[in-house]
């Protein structure tokens, strides 16, 4: 949540980090085969309207020997206010002042161009029905809808693959510098072979509800989420969060009342 949303709440909110994942950019270019790449500057002025067709020099210089089609770019974004768009505008802001100036690191698209979609599955069948869209969803949508997913060059100049344990890099850059209330950002983070547009996922909860057997039953739930169940991350498309993390977790569920 954001600084005036906490204020805003109408009961003390607190921050579990559970797992980490990725959003990823997605695209429909007919004929292209490879995985493309991207940068953060590339992805911010595709979405910005500024670069606006798939053979543009700015795409070629970074896909030597890719052949890509004279067709127009049509940028998908979403319409419905998402924590996905949160994490693709967060990064974007870090790495385009141009973005961070007309655009930020918010929940809802304020750029009026290209087309729009309704939740992740949205987002996965535009693009996928569309020739020439770009678009970006969690890394889980993207696989399950068979989409064409780009790698995304990091802050060591690596292009990238969004997989477990690129998230997994991306998360470690946090270890030993995560904030009391656990909120913190990990888009952009230092080190090779970081994805870098992950995230933690976050639960939230009141520090303190009428119903405290309820409230019981969550926090026994999230603890053994915090510890065995984090082996099942994985299989579900999201990276465990790192064991040095874990204790922190644990010691802010405490802070709930039961």
């Amino acid at each position: 949540m954001l600084e005036q949303e906490l204020i805003d709440a109408p009961a003390r909110i607190v921050h579990i980090p559970t797992v980490v994942g990725a959003v990823v950019p997605v695209y429909n270019v007919p004929g292209v085969q490879a995985e493309l790449k991207f940068s953060g500057p590339l992805l911010a002025d595709i979405f910005l309207g500024r670069v606006t067709n798939w053979n543009d020099p700015a795409i070629a210089k970074l896909n030597d020997g890719v052949t890509l089609p004279p067709i127009e770019i049509s940028p998908v974004f979403r319409s419905d206010r998402s924590g996905s768009s949160f994490i693709w505008s967060d990064f974007l802001s870090k790495v385009s002042p141009d973005w961070r100036r007309l655009v930020g690191a918010n929940r809802a698209s304020t750029v009026p161009i290209g087309l729009t979609a309704k939740g992740s599955e949205g987002m996965s069948a535009v693009v996928k029905q569309t020739p020439g869209t770009i678009g970006y969803v969690e890394l889980i949508y993207a696989s399950r809808n068979a989409l064409d997913i780009g790698l995304v060059q990091n802050a060591e100049g690596e292009f990238v693959r969004a997989s477990i344990a690129s998230m997994s890099a991306a998360a470690h850059a946090a270890v030993g510098k995560m904030p009391r209330d656990l909120r913190v950002s990990i888009t952009n983070a230092p080190g090779t072979g970081v994805y870098p547009v992950s995230s933690f996922t976050w639960l939230l909860l009141y520090e303190s509800q009428r119903d405290r057997e309820r409230s019981r039953q969550m926090v026994d739930f999230i603890r053994w989420a915090l510890r065995d169940g984090q082996q099942m991350a994985p299989s579900l498309g999201y990276a465990p969060i790192p064991s040095e993390i874990v204790p922190l977790a644990t010691a802010m569920l405490e802070k709930i009342k039961t």
